[in-house]
């Protein structure tokens, strides 16, 4: 039996710069660490803002973890993979590092 997938919601505000480091961030990881075992939805709030009020999301990027369970949210560009992989719940195979320069908060 394969393990459950990561379910991903990422929501972004255009093609900002933040925008794209995220994604840039997240699928590298992603693609490192889960192989094929993710779900990823990438959500702009500028075409969708009505996703984001459901969520309650304020502030973008940010990731939300839905499976597997806790929840958990990541706002940021993504860029600290130590972050990113504590938020995710996963133990990395190499050494974390940062992806890019920025900034990440997990709540």
């Amino acid at each position: 039996m394969s393990p459950q997938p990561y379910i991903l919601k990422l929501y972004i505000t255009g093609s900002s710069p933040r925008s794209e480091r995220a994604i840039a961030n997240l699928v590298h990881l992603c693609e490192q660490e889960l192989a094929d075992n993710y779900e990823l939805s990438i959500i702009d709030v500028l075409e969708q803002p009505q996703l984001a009020e459901q969520e309650k999301i304020l502030v973008t990027p940010t990731l939300i973890k839905e499976v597997p369970p806790p929840a958990q949210r990541i706002i940021g560009d993504l860029s600290d993979a130590k972050i990113l992989s504590q938020g995710l719940d996963l133990r990395l195979s190499k050494s974390p590092r940062s992806m890019t320069s920025s900034s990440n908060a997990r709540e």
